[in-house]
């Protein structure tokens, strides 16, 4: 009869503990893991970085599509004035010094259009000059309505032509490395998140454990009273009290630690107490590896920077043959021009004006040095080639590897879950079993440490399968739960 009281009075003061506990944080925000992951991609200094790297990018596109537009430009002196003493050369040949005092002043308006197919520059241009001579009381107009330039480098290296190729390339890829940034934020989240979640829980088994383990000492007490267990059963039981006593210190202070780090990771500003839930529902679908493998080559950053880092190399080549030191431009010129005392005198009747110029420069003798460059910027592209092609086979590779391992780890999430529940249960049979004496302290103890090991195994399984879910969508950019892409268009 004795046996069933104690019974009984050790399952009512375990319920009123546990009651307890729940209700200890009544004031508590509670999260789940979609909540915090939110909150990380829209708060977080993450991914206030991920905006801030896109957002530099964007404009740092739009700059590079600047230089294939229309430039125009306003140039000039207003005023250019000059008053000093000046050598002039007199019919004899000497020198006499005599004051100068005149202003010269330009204004020219130009149009300017690069033409990236051919590397040449086109012009169009309006300007007008002014003269006064203050000493004789003189001023003159000189200047061109319009002139339409053109230069044309021939044989150089065309960086127009060649940028146009690779940094559409470069935008591309800060657009998914973007949307990747995004998911790697879920994956650091979700171990931010299962950090502070396996700290609760580990609180939550610790005050669990101590006040079965004080339920469990109060009742020894009895009994070894009554002779009915010896003073080493005891003093162990006594020893397991303390030791839960600081595993709640050492629980508590896991607890603040890590929920301060998931505070600062997401910017949390709620200040009251965070409660995390367990994201047990596993999500059932099935990634097929072709699928994954195209949905990856597809939407990733990796195969647009394959591309981009070959033709770089093919640039350096093409540059290195470009600038050979033979420098030939072509520059020609049509345009009407005139000269008056009157502003109005350059527009009336002009006259016509045509240049025409062929500059070169042909190195003769270079020792060798042009051939090396090529040769050089030929062998860095073949180790681009050999890098690019491994790297190819390291991104199948993990791709297959992570699919084959997003299977296992959700079998293994059943097969930890089925284990935590058996453990619980041993754990039960084992302390009502020593309740009622018919196992000791030791076996009690392996039953303790079975059910506590178990708990966190199947957390840890959990985190693993969610980190591993969070990874495929990062290394296909596609979400295979809802078959559906994750690189979306961005808004501008």
């Amino acid at each position: 009869m004795n046996k069933y009281k104690l019974i009984l009075t050790y399952f009512l003061l375990t319920a009123s503990i546990n009651f307890c506990f729940s209700q200890q944080n009544p004031s508590s925000s509670v999260y789940d893991l979609v909540d915090i992951i939110q909150l990380a991609k829209s708060q977080s200094p993450a991914w206030l970085q991920a905006e801030t790297r896109k957002e530099n990018r964007y404009w740092q596109f739009r700059t590079f599509k600047s230089n294939y537009n229309p430039q125009l430009q306003l140039e000039g002196s207003l005023p250019d004035y000059q008053r000093r003493f000046t050598g002039v050369t007199q019919p004899d040949g000497n020198i006499v010094f005599r004051s100068v005092s005149n202003n010269n002043s330009d204004l020219s308006l130009r149009l300017i259009q690069n033409i990236s197919a051919t590397g040449a520059r086109v012009s169009i241009n309006s300007s007008a000059a002014r003269f006064d001579d203050f000493d004789n009381d003189f001023t003159t107009y000189n200047g061109a309505p319009v002139s339409i330039g053109f230069v044309q480098p021939i044989f150089q290296f065309n960086n127009l032509a060649w940028d146009k190729k690779i940094e559409p390339l470069r935008y591309e890829e800060s657009q998914k490395e973007y949307f990747e940034e995004l998911e790697d934020i879920s994956i650091e989240t979700t171990q931010q998140y299962f950090a502070v979640l396996l700290a609760q829980i580990n609180l939550e088994m610790a005050q669990k454990n101590l006040a079965n383990n004080d339920t469990i000492y109060k009742i020894a007490q009895g009994r070894y009273q009554l002779g009915k267990i010896g003073e080493n059963d005891l003093l162990q039981l006594e020893a397991n009290l303390i030791n839960s006593e600081l595993d709640v210190a050492q629980a508590k202070l896991d607890l603040e630690t890590s929920t301060l780090n998931l505070r600062s990771y997401v910017g949390l500003v709620d200040t009251s107490n965070i409660l995390l839930m367990l994201p047990a529902e596993i999500p059932e679908f099935k990634v097929d590896e072709e699928k994954a493998l195209f949905e990856a080559n597809k939407n990733r950053v990796d195969p647009v920077s394959f591309k981009r880092r070959l033709l770089e190399g093919d640039r350096e080549i093409a540059q290195a043959r470009g600038d050979n030191g033979v420098n030939l431009d072509l520059a020609a010129s049509f345009g009407l021009n005139n000269s008056g005392g009157e502003l109005g005198d350059i527009y009336t009747d002009p006259n016509n004006q045509q240049t025409v110029s062929l500059n070169l420069t042909v190195p003769l003798l270079d020792w060798g040095r042009q051939k090396s460059r090529i040769k050089t910027a030929e062998a860095n592209q073949q180790l681009v080639q050999y890098q690019i092609n491994q790297e190819k086979l390291n991104f199948e590779q993990e791709i297959i590897t992570h699919v084959k391992r997003f299977d296992m780890l959700r079998e293994q999430v059943k097969v930890r879950k089925k284990s935590d529940d058996i453990e619980s249960r041993k754990y039960e049979i084992s302390k009502q079993l020593f309740l009622i004496g018919k196992i000791d302290i030791t076996t009690l103890n392996i039953a303790l440490r079975d059910k506590d090991a178990a708990k966190r195994n199947y957390i840890t399984s959990l985190q693993n399968f969610w980190e591993a879910y969070f990874r495929l969508r990062m290394l296909s950019l596609y979400d295979f739960e809802r078959d559906d892409l994750l690189l979306k268009e961005l808004e501008r």
